[in-house]
């Protein structure tokens, strides 16, 4: 809800600072010190929370050429790819780095380590068959050097910056992880074979103006990557069907006549229609051939990444998707026969129109030609505008799954922060939209959003966290990602997270100053790298409020809040005097609710400047008017780790 003003009440009350004595945990100066963020102001960082004015990116544009092996138990993917790099930071480059994320795999890898025990399978990791650097026309062999997860190229002569460019070619191949792969893999799901392709390509690294390259190993964590254009092809046995990030470039070569007529009525039909109906999955006339392979060719322009999945067993359908200014994109969904159903798949691309409708309403515009939801072997993992959520997830599951990977479309694909660094800029932001999708899809058919990673238990989320807050060993929200073990990844970097915006837009600032605040956030770093300080700037900037008590208190920290109506005193004059204490560490406005004897009642926002000079703070309430109680947090909606002090009667 919206946070009321308090100039309507201040004709009735006045609000008195009281000194009392301090509560065991909580400290004014301690809560409202200044908070500094983890990265000073620069040219590249401006005070606002807004990229710079000589903010520069550096970017790296994609040419692929894949092969997929099928094999009952080794199956393998072999490619060559052409980087063309461009150096947009100010200083030349003596080498690059690149990501080998297959090696990930390898035995002895960082991330067996990582986990603490034996990886549950191995591959031989990425394989370089080749690795060459092509400048003015020349290409030679590169000296390279590969450790666990990073590839180092030497180059024979520095790139220069401001905009020298570089060409590489690297040819590779891996053996495709089974089941155990984790984001990526193959295998049976519903009586199909599916393969589900992501970090199936060497991929270049981050160099930017924090850190200069940005070369944290894989061990289990996500990705952090540079924007570029993607051509790429794949090919596959011809039975196959392949659902791919971007724009089908050679429909006529890959798909029947009937399967092309369809997915042009797709683009147009906001209802749901059939490109290969599972009835058809069985029938070889549903391929355009018998025997031999295919190439399936896309393109994608300003990603970060791309993925693909793979079957002869897929079924397909698609819709329009509606965005603001006239523009439309395409949903499609592809599953196995089984999985379709009124219980199943049947809505998936219903659930995935509505939520890149809803986020380009509320948030920022969709920019991409299609956005696929695959239903395969894998589940739960997101790429840019394609997302494999498994074709084994029920109904209600499979909505909020659905929302949540392919929002990760604006998080972090279209505002690209570091994942491996700061999962909570990319899960937890994610996670908050995500409540306000299932609120608003078919009048709240899927409300409210309960699921692993919003208030699982099905509660109220504010009591939900309280056992997160009062764990000792919980990490803080900022601590970086490799760190947080398993017991706290989803309650903290996904819930905790979320609900902290929540609590900023409904309790703290109220929608008319969030909203905009996190729109003017999205659009200042899309297709950019923001760090948490830019964010935190950004909502501050934007929304007009120092937040440094509730970044410290709720992110940097990991403080309980406990709100408490310590005393109501009538006085001499008739007046009343309630006594509101803090006796915790965290600070946050509450609603105070008053109620009179003739049944009326009044609610008093308290700002959280009551406790900003001592432990607790007293409204005055006029005579003329007999009080009754007093309740903070009335509704339920703050964290509060005690209840039982929240009510007090008068002469109780």
């Amino acid at each position: 809800m919206a946070v009321p003003s308090l100039r309507p009440f201040l004709s009735a009350l006045t609000l008195v600072c009281v000194a009392t004595p301090a509560a065991a945990q909580y400290d004014p100066q301690a809560a409202f010190a200044p908070f500094e963020k983890d990265l000073p102001v620069t040219v590249y960082h401006a005070s606002d929370g807004t990229p710079g004015p000589q903010y520069w990116q550096n970017r790296a544009d994609y040419t692929i050429n894949a092969t997929l092996h099928p094999d009952a138990t080794a199956p393998t993917l072999t490619g060559e790819e052409l980087i063309t790099y461009t150096n947009n930071s100010p200083g030349p480059l003596d080498s690059l780095w690149l990501q080998l994320d297959q090696n990930i795999y390898k035995d002895r890898s960082r991330a067996v380590f990582a986990g603490g025990g034996a990886s549950r399978g191995q591959t031989d990791g990425m394989v370089l068959d080749r690795v060459e650097v092509e400048r003015d026309g020349r290409t030679v062999a590169a000296k390279y050097l590969v450790d666990d997860t990073r590839l180092q190229i030497m180059l024979p002569e520095s790139l220069a910056g401001d905009g020298g460019t570089i060409r590489v070619r690297i040819a590779w191949h891996f053996t495709i992880p089974g089941t155990w792969g984790g984001r990526m893999g193959w295998g049976q799901v519903k009586g199909g074979t599916m393969y589900d392709l992501a970090q199936w390509y060497p991929r270049m690294g981050v160099y930017d103006d924090v850190r200069g390259w940005d070369t944290a190993p894989f061990i289990g964590q996500e990705f952090y990557l540079e924007y570029g254009d993607f051509d790429y092809s794949v090919t596959v046995p011809a039975s196959m069907i392949v659902a791919g990030t971007g724009e089908l470039m050679n429909p006529g070569e890959v798909l029947t006549k009937r399967q092309q007529e369809r997915l042009a009525k797709a683009r147009t039909s906001d209802a749901t229609v059939m490109i290969r109906t599972p009835a058809e999955v069985a029938d070889p006339a549903s391929r355009p051939q018998r025997g031999g392979d295919l190439t399936w060719h896309f393109r994608m322009a300003n990603t970060r990444d791309v993925a693909f999945s793979a079957s002869p067993d897929y079924a397909w359908d698609a819709a329009r998707i509606n965005l603001p200014g006239g523009k439309s994109s395409l949903a499609m969904s592809v599953y196995p026969p089984q999985a379709a159903g009124a219980d199943g798949w049947a809505r998936s691309t219903e659930y995935l129109k509505d939520t890149i409708e809803n986020f380009s309403r509320r948030w920022y515009p969709y920019p991409w030609p299609t956005a696929v939801n695959v239903g395969g072997a894998q589940s739960g993992m997101e790429y840019p505008g394609l997302a494999f959520d498994g074709a084994d997830t029920p109904d209600t599951m499979l909505f909020w799954l659905t929302a949540h990977e392919l929002g990760h479309s604006w998080f972090p694909t279209i505002v690209g922060s570091d994942e491996r660094r700061h999962a909570w800029m990319d899960e937890g932001l994610n996670t908050f939209i995500d409540v306000y999708e299932s609120e608003d899809f078919n009048d709240g058919e899927f409300a409210p959003k309960r699921d692993g990673e919003y208030a699982p238990g099905g509660g109220n989320p504010v009591d939900e966290i309280l056992p997160l807050l009062q764990d000792a060993d919980a990490p803080p929200i900022l601590a970086r990602t490799d760190t947080i073990v398993e017991k706290y990844r989803h309650p903290l970097t996904y819930f905790k997270t979320a609900l902290g915006l929540v609590l900023l837009r409904e309790e703290i600032l109220g929608p008319e100053r969030f909203d905009p605040a996190f729109r003017r956030y999205i659009d200042a770093w899309a297709y950019k790298h923001p760090k948490p300080a830019d964010f935190f700037r950004a909502m501050e900037s934007g929304a007009g409020e120092d937040l440094s008590y509730f970044w410290r208190g709720w992110f940097a920290n990991n403080w309980a809040l406990d709100l408490g109506v310590d005393a109501i005193e009538a006085g001499p004059d008739g007046a009343t005097t309630i006594t509101v204490g803090s006796h915790d560490r965290l600070v946050m406005p509450a609603t105070l609710r008053v109620a009179y004897a003739d049944g009326s009642q009044e609610d008093i926002r308290l700002p959280a400047d009551s406790w900003i000079r001592n432990s607790a703070t007293a409204v005055t309430i006029p005579a003329g008017k007999t009080l009754v109680s007093a309740t903070i947090d009335p509704d339920h909606k703050l964290p509060d780790a005690n209840r039982a002090n929240d009510t007090a009667a008068m002469g109780g």
